[in-house]
């Protein structure tokens, strides 16, 4: 084993680390929206309460996120990430024992959230950058489709056995999976740089973006027209990830077929995110970002008219090329605007804003369903929201500040 491990490189066996890790993190994370109609009835909400969990999951995450940048930056990102995977399985298995409705809230509203920030795609993002600080699109973007696969293969299995064993049997199990898989990974495989095991082979960056202070980022136009994008890209996301099964279903779409839709999704993810990734590399983040949102401009215009169940799944198995699409850019666009040395608090300061306004998403989603009795209003409010992402996206000045650089 240790000359297979010199020969690939250590390098490799953190991005296999990463891809494990944001598998068993995202299928726990999407099994909500397979579950929301079956937990709806069983604790006697309706699915804008049930989604206002996600949403005060989302903002809780959010605001974790830019403290779990600030300490990875300052210390060690294998400790912060084992006391996350930690939180995240004690949190997601207690939710398979609750006895009512209200604590959902402080279980997965809160302690999941705290848990799922500092194990998610940001974290780990900033992990590939240190590692492959020459390739961080492409490394961020392999490791992010574990995302898609998770989304795949544990979706896909609880949607085959949900109805049989029950979403509560289903809670269990994952946070039993994320106990015994996730935890250890973390513990015997992250180191936080190179160094840490006297690593010499990973390259150096040869010519590193201008490093900016928190304060000259917090107040430059890029930033927020970072933070505008994604959040327009958050809310979109958790609007479809939590309601693409009800709406199928609303459509007469069958339970199994609805859930292997949302499974089918995180399939055309990998396609979607390794593409994002290499392009990046070559063109800088603006490209891949502005692919995906005008692909989105299109769905968001068709879905309202046909919503027959081959346009649904079409539409979910095109949105879900773009679904992590802009997952990988958010170290890319930060460090090459405003370098590396703080690249855990900026970019965690962009992802706080993808985490709010996708339980906004959610969340505004459910309200709109519950008063109307259909989801138009809803896909009319996000196809706006994507115009407005995609002039974000053409004023942020990324090839400027890269040709600065160099």
């Amino acid at each position: 084993m240790p000359s297979v491990l010199r020969r690939l490189g250590y390098a490799h066996v953190v991005l296999a680390t990463g891809f494990a890790m944001l598998f068993f993190s995202t299928g726990t994370r999407f099994a909500f929206g397979l579950a929301l109609v079956p937990m709806t009835e069983d604790l006697g909400l309706s699915r804008s309460a049930l989604s206002s969990a996600l949403t005060l999951f989302m903002i809780v995450s959010a605001f974790a996120m830019p403290v779990v940048g600030r300490l990875i930056d300052r210390y060690s990102i294998r400790v912060v990430m084992s006391v996350g995977a930690a939180i995240s399985a004690l949190a997601i298995g207690l939710i398979g024992s609750i006895s009512a409705g209200w604590q959902i809230f402080p279980l997965y509203g809160v302690l999941y959230a705290i848990g799922f920030a500092a194990t998610t795609v940001a974290p780990i993002s900033v992990l590939m950058s240190r590692w492959f600080p020459n390739n961080r699109g492409l490394a961020s973007s392999v490791a992010i489709t574990g995302n898609g696969t998770g989304q795949l293969v544990i979706i896909s299995l609880l949607t085959s056995f949900l109805a049989s064993i029950g979403w509560r049997t289903a809670y269990t199990i994952l946070g039993l999976v994320n106990a015994v898989v996730v935890l250890p990974l973390v513990l015997l495989a992250i180191r936080s740089h190179p160094e840490d095991r006297g690593d010499r082979t990973t390259p150096v960056e040869s010519a590193p973006a201008p490093t900016s202070s928190l304060r000259s980022v917090l107040m430059s136009r890029d930033f927020w027209m970072l933070i505008t994008l994604f959040a327009v890209c958050g809310a979109q996301d958790f609007f479809v990830a939590t309601h693409i099964v009800a709406f199928a279903q609303d459509q007469g779409v069958s339970q199994v077929f609805a859930g292997n839709i949302l499974a089918f999704m995180g399939l055309a993810a990998l396609a979607g995110v390794l593409l994002s990734g290499a392009l990046a590399d070559r063109m800088g983040a603006s490209v891949p970002t502005m692919i995906c949102f005008v692909i989105r401009i299109g769905l968001f215009a068709f879905i309202p008219f046909v919503q027959t169940p081959v346009s649904i799944a079409a539409f979910a198995l095109i949105y879900g090329f773009t679904f992590t699409m802009t997952a990988p850019l958010t170290v890319v666009f930060a460090g090459n605007i405003f370098g590396t040395t703080r690249l855990g608090s900026v970019s965690g300061l962009i992802n706080m804003s993808h985490q709010i306004a996708g339980g906004l998403g959610a969340v505004v989603g459910a309200v709109i369903f519950d008063a109307t009795g259909s989801y138009d209003g809803a896909f009319y409010l996000m196809l706006a929201l994507t115009l407005v992402a995609a002039v974000a996206t053409h004023l942020v000045r990324e090839r400027s500040q890269l040709a600065s650089a160099t």
